[in-house]
């Protein structure tokens, strides 16, 4: 079947940390497929550039910090007010982690503040979907979470807890909104260089990708915020209309390759 040219023609969709990186590149992707988009982010004017490029009568901005409650309820909201509908709505806004990689040495702030934004953040955003989705019995709930909530030691402690309660309340979700005709997934992607990552590990972007380029499995391709995009893409519209309760993992083959094993390592020359 040849999948139409605009994939979410009609709807409306959501997304938060919609300002740069994966965000961004989701909001724009979205509404190159015909969704109405809101922008949802802390970094007003980066949100209001990406509605800016997005088109005034494709999108819109609105400010919102999703560990305060207030501000996801007036998100969604602003969604329905302005285009009478939700049915999409991706959770993608998230922070790093600022703690020491050693349990003994973090603290309780550090793995509080982690929690309080990826994951109770994460969770706020779901109630207030759903909050409007149940009526209408049908939508789309999609959250970032990463290849860290299925492989150990990629990570500090408390961002991979935080991605693996993601991946969490995505199953619960899905099987207590499957009766209303709503499908919840996550998408979970290896390392990318975006501006946020980079300016996290200290790298310029270009050398970041170097260092992810170097441990990927699949070569020849960088990883981009584009491949998370475009797996949001589909999860959202309609081809995955079966397709709920799934943690999507982009990773390039890496989750099932242990560089231990040598077996199939070719020699330089081939």
């Amino acid at each position: 079947m040849t999948p139409p040219a605009r994939r979410l023609e009609g709807k409306v969709a959501l997304i938060t940390g919609a300002a740069r990186g994966i965000g961004e590149c989701c909001a724009k992707l979205f509404a190159e497929h015909g969704a109405k988009v809101v922008v949802a982010d802390v970094e007003d004017q980066l949100g209001q550039a990406v509605c800016e490029s997005i088109g005034s009568s494709n999108s819109i901005y609105v400010h919102c910090d999703i560990s305060n409650e207030d501000d996801v309820k007036n998100a969604i909201d602003t969604a329905v007010a302005t285009y009478g509908k939700l049915d999409i709505m991706f959770n993608n806004a998230g922070v790093a982690d600022v703690s020491k990689p050693r349990i003994m040495d973090i603290e309780k702030k550090d793995v509080e503040r982690v929690l309080g934004i990826n994951v109770i953040g994460t969770f706020l955003c779901m109630k207030h979907a759903a909050r409007v989705m149940v009526p209408q019995k049908s939508g789309s709930i999609i959250s970032t979470s990463s290849l860290t909530s299925h492989l150990g030691g990629m990570a500090t402690h408390a961002y991979s807890c935080s991605k693996h309660a993601i991946v969490g309340l995505t199953r619960n979700l899905a099987v207590e909104l499957g009766q209303f005709g709503i499908r919840v997934n996550c998408v979970s992607p290896f390392g990318i260089a975006t501006s946020m990552t980079a300016d996290f590990i200290g790298l310029e972007r270009e050398v970041f990708e170097n260092v992810i380029n170097s441990v990927a499995n699949l070569k020849g391709v960088t990883h981009k915020p584009d491949d998370v995009a475009y797996a949001a893409l589909y999860l959202a519209s309609d081809e995955a209309k079966y397709v709920s309760g799934q943690n999507m993992l982009v990773d390039g083959g890496l989750s099932y390759a242990n560089d231990s094993f040598k077996m199939f390592k070719y020699p330089e020359e081939a």
